[in-house]
């Protein structure tokens, strides 16, 4: 195992963890959202595990092992389903590390066949990426998702959630060489139900991420219209206004989206930058 690997998913593991207990709604100030590069660096499960296992106390370590020697052991699939719950369960709670506990959420969700479980396991991963900085990550993160999605399509097939969300991992985690190819599943879904949020939000995010300003204020003030207490779409929009020089607007929805806000930390930033945009 190269040792750069294991600094690069020893960062992200530790980067996902602050995100997913302490993430911040706000976007950074003069900073826009990164494309991940399609020819991303490869990673590989054992290499995320290995290390995330350093990270963890010799006692821990031992649990560990114990739990996936009769994961091996087990030879009866509802065993098997057992022992990858607690496997995740431990990740998350007792060592805190949230990209092993989506692995084996996601080995579970794939044993039990449940598409509401697929469906989490894969949103799980999906909001990974939306957060992920490392494009390596990213991109291992958003192929586990579209396995997963896919996985769930099949069971239901007519889902426009699911679409959104396969669509969401082309457009996010750079596995293709063609970004349209998820805006168009994404699109498909809008141009046909024009109500679904979901999917104006995303188009709105995707053009954050192509740069294309004026389509993502159009997508995500249609969403923060309809959806008021959509912190992240407001924020986002007021981030948007302000990178497009609409200091009017950008006050507007950051002031907007204060009101739902109650961290004082996110407030002051707010404020701070408010006050930038009125100079």
């Amino acid at each position: 195992m190269k040792k750069q690997q294991m600094i690069l998913v020893g960062s992200g593991v530790i980067l996902l963890c602050l995100v997913y207990f302490f993430g911040r709604t706000i976007p950074p100030k003069d900073k826009t959202i990164p494309a991940a590069p399609a020819a991303a660096g490869q990673l590989d499960i054992e290499t995320i595990l290995a290390a995330s296992r350093q990270k963890l106390t010799p006692s821990q370590q031992a649990q560990v092992s114990k739990l996936e020697t009769a994961v091996v052991r087990g030879d009866v699939k509802d065993q098997q389903i057992k022992v990858f719950r607690q496997l995740a369960e431990f990740w998350r709670d007792s060592a805190h590390l949230l990209l092993p506990y989506a692995w084996y959420t996601a080995k579970a969700a794939k044993l039990e066949n449940s598409q509401k479980n697929l469906t989490f396991a894969a949103q799980f991963y999906l909001d990974g990426v939306r957060r992920q900085e490392e494009p390596a990550l990213k991109r291992w993160m958003a192929i586990e998702a579209k396995e997963l999605f896919e996985k769930a399509l099949q069971l239901d097939p007519a889902n426009d959630s699911l679409k959104i969300g396969l669509g969401s991992c082309y457009l996010l985690g750079g596995i293709s060489d063609n970004p349209m190819q998820g805006i168009q599943m994404i699109r498909d879904v809008a141009d046909r139900d024009p109500h679904n949020m979901y999917a104006q939000f995303m188009l709105g995010l995707g053009g954050i991420v192509s740069g294309q300003l004026d389509k993502a204020i159009e997508r995500l003030t249609k969403v923060a219209e309809h959806e008021p207490t959509n912190l992240e779409a407001i924020l986002m929009l007021a981030d948007a206004c302000e990178r497009k020089g609409d200091k009017t607007n950008a006050i507007k929805w950051y002031t907007a989206g204060k009101k739902l806000l109650k961290d004082p930390g996110f407030i002051k930033d707010i404020d701070e930058r408010i006050n930038l945009l009125k100079k």
